[in-house]
């Protein structure tokens, strides 16, 4: 821990820092990034508000209800450098996600958010854009959408990449302005995909 300077945050410090972005960490396809997500500190009180949000506006449709709160478990990101900390983090959104649909191990939301998790939360150094494997690799990051009726759209990109747009306006957030920019095109176009096709899984962090 002392080695790499890890630092729990007290949850009340966590809640006051999102009150400070209420409207962004309530909103379900609003992207958070933590470069240093360690168990999921702020990324599980963020999925938290973000499924209150889904409940609040499709509790009445399981069908949108779940595949929202899919699109809200996508929206959340972050890179760690201790591979524990990965699986914890993993492990924790995990079970938030499942709480809430009231789902287990093996059916298909539950092995879909599995997928997505593998992809959107990364082992590897934020410093340096790389992953922490044997052989380090630029660390990529998934863009997914919802395109309704049950689909969505996955498309991913290098984190360097994304970091040298210096366009961004106050509204701008993570992945909000590439479509301005011939040059910020995605490393893979995975098209459409459906909860089944992501269960399928992908090109994704270790």
């Amino acid at each position: 821990m002392a080695d790499h300077g890890e630092v729990f945050t007290p949850l009340w410090i966590v809640d006051a820092m999102l009150d400070l972005v209420k409207g962004e960490s309530e909103r379900i396809d609003s992207r958070f990034l933590e470069s240093a997500c360690g168990s999921g500190n702020f990324l599980v009180p963020v999925l938290i508000r973000k499924l209150a949000t889904v409940h609040a506006r499709y509790g009445q449709s399981d069908f949108e209800r779940r595949h929202q709160a899919l699109l809200a478990l996508m929206s959340i990101y972050g890179i760690e450098l201790l591979d524990d900390n990965v699986a914890e983090c993993r492990e924790n959104l995990l079970a938030i996600f499942a709480d809430y649909l009231g789902i287990a191990e093996g059916e298909p939301f539950h092995t879909a958010a599995a997928a997505v998790l593998t992809a959107n939360i990364v082992h590897g150094d934020a410093l340096t854009m790389t992953t922490r494997t044997s052989c380090p690799v630029p660390i990529t990051f998934a863009e997914w959408s919802y395109l309704g009726k049950g689909r969505f759209h996955r498309r991913d990109f290098r984190f360097d990449t994304m970091t040298k747009m210096s366009s961004f306006g106050e509204e701008d957030t993570l992945f909000a302005d590439l479509g301005k920019h011939e040059i910020f095109t995605p490393t893979t176009d995975y098209g459409t995909l459906s909860v089944a096709d992501i269960t399928g899984g992908g090109p994704a962090g270790d």
